[in-house]
């Protein structure tokens, strides 16, 4: 592995990076250092992001996490721009399209530390391979139907997946809130932990994982994703095109 440290790393103004000896990776979601607050910006750059973390062959586990006590919670939605004008659209639907394709080529195990509430893109934390959250953590998608759109950016293909389908679209229908508790019972949260505790075990989890040969890891999380990355790419565009009819008819509300 080699010791200079990533460009990449600090390219990105709401993604921390930290890399230890063994190649785990520790990407933590920010906003001037506290929680995130999801932007234009941010929606432009993951996909960036997730494509440079996926070509990097020094990363051996990553950890995905939030900052302070909230995943993701907060949305500028005046940020994402003019929803309601298709050719805006299309860059949303460009960058939905290639942040869960990116996120899927990540080809070693990740771990999602759910810090707190995960109120909007937890279909990120659907693509990983662990889900560990804090006792404070709760899930629901939250924006879509509160902005009158379809909620389409793979929530659609995810959610029903892990869940079931008919408690998938109960969940995206009602808005459902899903304590981290439910979530475990449910099979989309692994282990339960106090907040003080989470990344802890995510750090103990990833070394464990770190022990087993390079090429191991990464043809393990290719076979464990393979599924996942066909629904992706059959359900994500379609999906994001139908939110995208919805977002062009706000005009007309």
């Amino acid at each position: 592995m080699t010791t200079q440290q990533p460009a990449y790393f600090t390219k990105y103004e709401n993604l921390h990076f930290s890399r230890d000896e063994n190649g785990i990776l520790e990407v933590r979601m920010h906003t001037n250092g506290g929680p995130l607050v999801f932007t234009g910006k941010t929606h432009r750059e993951f996909p960036d992001a997730f494509y440079d973390i996926s070509r990097d062959r020094d990363n051996r586990v990553v950890i995905l996490t939030g900052t302070g006590d909230a995943w993701m919670a907060q949305i500028d939605f005046e940020s994402l721009g003019d929803v309601t004008n298709p050719r805006e659209w299309d860059k949303t639907y460009w960058e939905g399209k290639k942040v869960l394709q990116n996120l899927l080529d990540i080809e070693v195990p990740v771990i999602s530390a759910v810090n707190g509430p995960a109120l909007l893109h937890s279909e990120y934390i659907l693509t990983t391979d662990i889900v560990l959250a804090g006792e404070n953590a709760v899930f629901q998608d939250m924006p879509h139907l509160n902005a009158g759109i379809v909620p389409g950016d793979g929530v659609h293909v995810l959610w029903p997946l892990v869940l079931g389908p008919s408690r998938g679209r109960y969940f995206l229908l009602t808005q459902e809130t899903l304590t981290a508790q439910q979530a475990h019972e449910l099979g989309v949260v692994n282990e339960v932990l106090p907040p003080d505790k989470l990344m802890e075990r995510a750090w103990e989890l990833a070394r464990q994982l770190a022990k087993q040969p390079t090429l191991t890891l990464r043809y393990t999380r290719v076979a464990l994703t393979q599924r996942l990355k066909r629904l992706v790419t059959e359900g994500v565009g379609y999906g994001l095109a139908l939110e995208g009819i919805t977002a062009t008819d706000l005009r007309n509300a």
